[in-house]
C-alpha cells in the first residue's frame, strides 16, 4: 500500500470514528444545556456556519443564525425553521461596530444575553496553491478583528452558568506556529506568541500591524511569515493566539462566571470558501466544534485548547 492509500485509508477510519462518536447522545447528567440556552453562530448562512447551527439546534437549544446579508441569512433561518428547529435570525456585520452593537442591544433585549458564541464568519481569497496578499487587510480585519470584537462585545452578554459559557473559534491548521509546511520563520513573532506569559493583545496587534505594513511595501515574502495563504494563515494564526489568551483570562473567573475559550480546525471542507475542493463535508467540518460547545461540565475545564477531529492539537 503505498503513501497516498495509507493517509485516505487513516482519513476514512477518522471519518467513521467522528460518524460513530457523533450517534453516542448525551447521557442526562452531561446534558446541561435546555430550550433557553442560547447560542449565536457569526456567519451561519451557509456552510461550515449553516452546518453548526443546524445541529446546534437539532440538541435541542435556541440558535441565533446571524449573516451579514440579510437576505440570505433570512431564507437559511427558514430552511432550518420549516425543519422543526428553534432557530431566529438577526443581521450581523462582524467589520462593523455599530452593526455589532445593534445585534448585542437585541439579543440582551430579547433574549437576556447568550450561553454559547461560535465565531465562525471569515474569508479566504486564494484557492488552491495561490498565495496573493491582495486582500489582505480585509481577511486580517474579517478573521482576526471581527472574531476579536464580536468576542468583547459578547463577553458582557454572557449567561452567568455552573456550566460556564462557551466561546468556539473557527480557525485552522495554517495558522499553527509550527506547521511542518507552513511554520513561522520569524523567530521573533514565534517566540512571543509561544510564551503565554508574555503573551499581549498588542503583541499581537503589533505582529499583524508588521505583516500589512509589508504587504503595502512589498516585503511580506522575506518577513518569515506562513508561506501557504499568507494572509489567511495570519489571521488564523492571530485567532489562535486570541483563544488562549482570552482562555487565561475567563477560566479564572469564579465558580458560574467562567468562560471557556477553545478553537478548531474543521478541516479541508467542501464549502464556498475552498471553492468547493475540500475533502469533508460540513458536516464533519462542523462536528467539533459542536463538541467543543457541548462539552459535559465535568470535562469543560477543557480550554485555551486548539482541537481537530475531537483530539486536541498543537498550537
Amino acid at each position: 500500500m503505498g503513501k497516498k492509500e495509507r493517509a485516505k485509508e487513516r482519513r476514512e477510519k477518522r471519518m467513521q470514528e467522528i460518524s460513530l462518536l457523533r450517534t453516542i447522545p448525551y447521557s442526562d447528567h452531561q446534558r446541561w444545556w435546555s430550550t433557553e440556552t442560547i447560542a449565536v453562530v457569526t456567519g451561519g448562512n451557509r456552510g461550515i456556519g449553516f452546518e453548526i447551527s443546524r445541529q446546534l439546534a437539532m440538541h435541542g437549544m435556541t440558535v441565533i443564525l446571524t449573516s451579514r446579508d440579510v437576505s440570505v441569512g433570512l431564507e437559511a433561518a427558514k430552511v432550518l425553521q420549516e425543519g422543526g428547529l428553534n432557530v431566529a435570525f438577526h443581521q450581523l456585520d462582524v467589520l462593523d461596530a455599530l452593526s455589532i452593537k445593534q445585534f448585542a442591544d437585541w439579543l440582551l433585549q430579547n433574549y437576556g444575553g447568550l450561553d454559547i458564541l461560535i465565531n465562525n464568519a471569515g474569508v479566504n481569497f486564494n484557492l488552491g496553491s495561490s498565495n496573493s496578499v491582495e486582500f489582505a487587510q480585509m481577511v486580517i480585519a474579517t478573521n482576526y478583528y471581527g472574531t476579536k470584537n464580536m468576542t468583547q462585545a459578547m463577553i458582557p452578554l454572557m449567561k452567568p452558568s455552573s456550566a460556564g459559557a462557551r466561546i468556539v473559534n473557527v480557525s485552522s491548521r495554517l495558522g499553527k506556529l509550527n506547521g511542518r509546511r507552513n511554520r513561522v520563520e520569524n523567530v521573533a513573532f514565534r517566540g512571543l506568541l509561544s510564551n503565554l506569559d508574555t503573551l499581549t493583545e498588542e503583541a499581537i496587534d503589533r505582529m499583524l500591524s508588521t505583516f500589512l505594513q509589508q504587504v503595502e511595501d512589498g516585503s511580506w515574502e522575506t518577513g518569515g511569515w506562513p508561506q501557504l495563504s499568507t494572509d489567511y494563515s495570519m489571521s488564523k494564526l492571530a485567532v489562535n493566539a486570541y483563544t488562549r489568551l482570552m482562555a487565561k483570562k475567563f477560566t479564572d473567573q469564579p465558580e458560574g462566571h467562567k468562560i471557556y475559550v477553545n478553537c478548531y480546525c474543521p478541516g479541508w471542507v467542501k464549502t464556498a470558501m475552498t471553492g468547493f475542493a475540500g475533502n469533508v463535508s460540513a458536516e464533519v467540518g462542523a462536528d467539533t466544534g459542536v463538541w467543543l460547545a457541548l462539552l459535559p461540565d465535568q470535562a469543560v475545564a477543557v480550554a485555551g485548547k486548539f482541537f481537530a477531529e475531537r483530539r486536541e492539537i498543537s498550537f
